[in-house]
């Protein structure tokens, strides 16, 4: 069945087409019984085109009927009305014949009283056509004033027709009998029409009323209409003509909402405001007696028009435009003079309204939009999604108040009506703006708080995540080893531009990405810092467009207004940036919270880790730490939104210089602004160290821990696997005989090989979190706990040193030597010399002088005051050889030891001689002559220091590289990671 329905259907449709041999095809490609269907299929369609054109042909044959009956109907009416009207011609000849011929029959006298009755009935007669006809002619003259707005002669024109009502007797709601209703029933109709225009005209005057853009004289009118229609006074008018003001404010704000017509409806609401003062002044204000008129700024019109209307002066009564329009007809003169001369009159006397009452009445018209306007604003300027979109409202309020139109004679009227200048911006609007500004900022930096800490929690679960040396996490590698990082090559290493244009003239926001090598700001610091600056950018961009353009200008100079401003703009200013600089200050500590929970949670799962250091939670504290410190500094729009114009007069990767020493009795001034910015750096700093406090009690607990466990070892096997050689010494003493004796001893040059790996682990660490930028505090710290744990475990040492134990041998003098020898030697490199330090020092000093006593204790006194110098001078040696070795953890103040003066040259043959101060490069050893000497000199910043010691440590590996294989230097020893500049030659 489908198939043949399918194939008829094809077959209709291709008879449908049509064509030469189309009839052929069909016949060719269907069966019989297909075309039998689709024959049926054709006549049925025939058969209901032709029913269609019936009932079409039917439909249009009645509506043809109808016509021709009546055309008909309207051909019989009209030869009636003319036979009609024949008639009445011949009655009136006949008439006129009948008079004609009465003085020749001889009787005027008899017949003049009759002739004089029937002139009078006639003009009676005309008089009523005529007043008939003005009235059915007042409807459509009352239509057309009002459809050209002329709603005072509209008035007029009702109040005469309600004159002719009553001068025609047509009330048809009283009892008396009408004689000319019942002769003319049309007028019945014509009555019940005209009642409904003291409505219609109060209706339409009251709507002219809300418009702003009318004349002064039309609002005079359509109050005036009010009047005559209500029989109100001036002081109803007044209040009719506020109410009907606040009700086109309400009007205004409720209008559908959109975000382009937000500055339209504002302005509008501001130019409504400013014209209802206006058209008070004048349509009700009255000058005083005696004060000349200014014909700039009218007032009074409303009595002037009221007196124009109803003056019952001869000259002027009658309706001036229906005098002008009727005149030409013939039936004018037939009406009388109570209708010519008609002039509206007043129920009550026009009295003016007194200053007094004015004043009050606006004021409190005021004060009752007031509440009104405010929401009303509110809730318009929610769809203003931008402080952009803000300035531009405001600034088009400012032209529009500030326009001739609008500021003409502006201070002449507040003073006469409300004795006070009005300022529309500063009492009603600018509060608004305010709080809408304020939420927008609170708005804008909640997202981006929210932002920041997504990605703050995305980028710690990526670092804590597994991670591989596919090239894909090739950044998070960099992030588990800075070392690798800086020592990567990367195309953006230097700018393009570098070849020719100098640093001082490049801009501040460029940034190469050696210079973040040398100051170790990982990839993923750079990412979150340029995403969240980016954000602050964008925002700050935004508010900008609602403070002054110009920030250079001092800050009177910008506040100096045009002399005919209407406010002044950007008197909210400070106002403004106070505003972004709490929120942003408030972003800025609600991202350091969330670090503050991060760092919190990695605290309590590496305090409980055996092996910390290859926890993942290591790479988040580690990453907290570098963000902390870097936000400052990446992100230079931050230091704008804090500072505001202060902030664009400075550089951001230049800090000044340091400032002379201020005398005694001085006090240096102190910005409150800056002093902001520096509590928030403050702020950065110390989170920034707290997250290094974590890593590097982690390193010391993790490194001290395996060096605890080597030197608790008592087995022989543990001694000699950890002892090092020892250099035997040729000493020359003398005798009780007197007489020179030589002998050998052998002491030790070296330390154990536990403290060794300890130190060498140390560097590691320290330089894998990229130790060049390791904050001196933390160094520091780190030192002082690895030293505090140190002593812990020779504390241990000596605590079960008194134990036997099988296969545990005792201290002899030899290993007590060495273990002095290192505990010194750790003493030495550990231990700063920071003042900061000292109290922890002096604890710690009275800890290492019990060790070394319990030590020597194992030494024969006499052999310990002969092996003390020589332990002594290797010591001293030691320390200078791995000077550098352990330079990242020794610091400029040990790592600079003076020669000592009791040495020869030759002692000192192997060593290089060093500077004993760093002007620039605090990271490589120079070498100097013995004899030269040296001021020292400080920068104020470390910055440029840091890049440069980096790209000279960078060239100057290499190039001892390349002499090494040449054969001119010798480097000894080399820290497995590059970024550890440390060689002894």
């Amino acid at each position: 069945m489908a198939a043949t329905a399918s194939a008829e259907a094809a077959a209709l449709d291709a008879l449908k087409r049509g064509g030469p041999g189309a009839a052929e095809s069909l016949f060719e490609a269907h069966a019989v019984a297909e075309l039998r269907a689709v024959e049926r299929q054709v006549r049925a369609g025939i058969e209901g085109k032709r029913e269609e054109l019936r009932q079409m042909v039917g439909e249009r044959y009645r509506d043809l009927i109808e016509a021709a009956d009546t055309i008909a109907e309207m051909r019989l009416s009209a030869e009636h009305l003319v036979e009609a009207v024949r008639g009445l011609q011949q009655r009136r000849a006949k008439g006129r014949a009948g008079g004609g011929g009465a003085p020749h029959n001889g009787q005027p006298a008899a017949r003049r009283p009759a002739v004089e009755a029937v002139r009078q009935s006639q003009e009676k007669f005309y008089c009523l056509a005529a007043q008939i006809q003005l009235l059915l002619q007042i409807p459509e003259k009352i239509w057309s004033a009002m459809e050209s707005s002329q709603y005072l002669y509209a008035t007029q024109l009702y109040l005469l027709c309600c004159h002719l009502q009553r001068l025609l007797q047509l009330d048809s709601s009283g009892t008396s009998y009408s004689p000319i209703l019942a002769r003319f029933p049309i007028l019945a109709r014509q009555v019940a029409a005209a009642s409904h225009f003291r409505s219609t005209i109060l209706h339409e005057s009251k709507l002219l009323l809300k418009c702003q853009t009318v004349l002064d004289q039309a609002v005079a009118e359509a109050l005036c209409s009010a009047m005559l229609l209500e029989g109100s006074s001036p002081r109803q008018a007044l209040a009719d003509f506020l109410l009907a003001r606040k009700s086109a404010i309400q009007q205004l704000l409720d209008q559908p909402h959109h975000d382009a017509g937000i500055k339209a409806q504002v302005c509008s609401l501001v130019e409504l405001l400013a014209t209802t003062l206006y058209q008070a002044h004048a349509l009700f204000y009255s000058l005083p007696e005696g004060m000349p008129s200014d014909p700039s700024l009218p007032c009074g019109l409303l009595f002037s028009t009221l007196e124009t209307i109803t003056s019952q002066h001869p000259a002027g009564k009658g309706i001036t435009a229906l005098k002008e329009e009727t005149k030409l007809s013939s039936s004018f003169k037939y009406l009388p003079s109570s209708i010519a001369e008609f002039q509206p009159t007043l129920r009550t006397l026009a009295h003016p309204i007194s200053q007094d009452y004015l004043r009050d009445t606006l004021q409190k018209w005021i004060n009752m939009c007031n509440d009104d306007i405010r929401s009303g604003i509110t809730n318009l300027l929610v769809y203003v999604k931008s402080l952009k979109g803000l300035a531009g409202i405001r600034d088009a309020v400012w032209e529009l108040l500030t326009s001739e139109s609008m500021s003409q004679n502006w201070e002449t009227v507040c003073h006469r009506l409300l004795d006070k200048p009005i300022f529309f911006w500063e009492d009603l609007l600018q509060q608004l703006f305010l709080d809408r500004l304020q939420t927008l900022t609170k708005e804008g930096f909640d997202d981006i708080s929210s932002s920041s800490k997504e990605l703050l929690v995305v980028s710690a679960q990526e670092l804590e995540a597994k991670v591989d040396a596919s090239a894909h996490n090739k950044h998070m590698l960099f992030e588990h080893n800075m070392a690798s990082f800086l020592w990567s090559e990367n195309p953006n290493d230097l700018p393009p531009d570098a070849a020719w244009i100098s640093v001082a003239n490049r801009s501040q926001f460029t940034k190469s990405g050696l210079s973040m090598k040398a100051q170790a700001h990982s990839p993923r610091v750079q990412s979150f810092c340029s995403a969240l600056d980016s954000k602050l950018k964008a925002k700050l961009e935004d508010l900008l467009s609602y403070l002054p353009s110009d920030f250079s200008l001092p800050k009177d100079a910008l506040r100096v207004q045009p002399r005919n401003s209407a406010f002044d703009r950007f008197a909210d200013a400070g106002t403004v940036e106070e505003l972004l600089r709490s929120h942003c200050i408030g972003c800025v500590d609600y991202v350091l919270g969330c670090v503050r929970e991060e760092l919190h949670q990695a605290q309590d799962v590496l305090q409980g880790c055996a092996d910390a250091l290859h926890n993942p939670k290591i790479n988040t504290v580690l990453f907290m730490a570098r963000l902390c410190r870097s936000l400052g500094e990446l992100c230079p729009h931050l230091k704008q939104c804090i500072l505001g114009k202060s902030g664009y007069t400075e550089s951001v990767l230049r800090e000044p210089w340091p400032l002379k020493k201020v005398g005694k009795g001085k006090t240096q001034e102190v910005n409150p602004i800056k002093a902001k910015w520096q509590e928030l750096k403050e702020r950065l700093l110390k989170d920034s160290l707290s997250a290094y406090r974590i890593w590097s009690t982690a390193v010391a607990k993790v490194l001290v821990q395996g060096f605890t466990q080597s030197l608790l070892k008592g087995q022989a096997g543990s001694i000699l696997a950890t002892a090092t050689n020892w250099e035997e010494i040729e000493i020359e003493e003398e005798t009780e005989a007197g007489s020179s004796v030589k002998s050998k001893i052998r002491l030790p040059v070296q330390p154990s090989w536990c403290v060794q790996s300890l130190l060498f682990s140390l560097c590691q660490e320290v330089n894998r979190v990229g130790g060049h930028t390791l904050p001196k505090v933390t160094l520091q710290e780190l030192l002082k706990t690895c030293m505090t744990e140190v002593l812990a475990g020779y504390e241990k040492l000596s605590g079960t040193s008194q134990e036997k134990k099988e296969g545990k041998l005792p201290i002899t003098q030899n290993r007590a030597l060495q273990l002095l020898y290192d505990l010194r030697y750790l003493n030495i490199v550990l231990t700063t010399k920071s003042e900061d330090m000292k109290g922890s020092r002096n604890k710690q000093d009275s800890r290492i002088e019990k060790e070394i006593d319990f030590l020597e204790s194992y030494i024969d006194p006499f052999d310990l005051d002969v092996f003390t110098p020589h332990l002594n001078s290797n010591l001293n040696r030691l320390v200078q050889r791995t000077s550098v070795l352990f330079g990242l953890l020794t610091g400029a103040e040990n790592q600079y030891t003076s020669r000592s003066s009791n040495l020869t040259s030759q002692e000192l043959h192997n060593i290089l001689p060093l500077a004993s101060s760093q002007i620039r490069f605090g990271l490589l050893p120079l070498s100097m002559s013995s004899s030269r000497k040296t001021k020292s000199a400080m920068r104020n910043t470390e910055q440029k220091a840091q890049v440069c010691s980096f790209i000279l440590a960078y060239g100057f590996l290499h190039s001892c590289q390349l002499f090494s294989c040449t054969g001119n230097v010798n480097a000894n020893i080399f820290l497995g990671s590059p970024g550890c500049c440390c060689w002894v030659f």
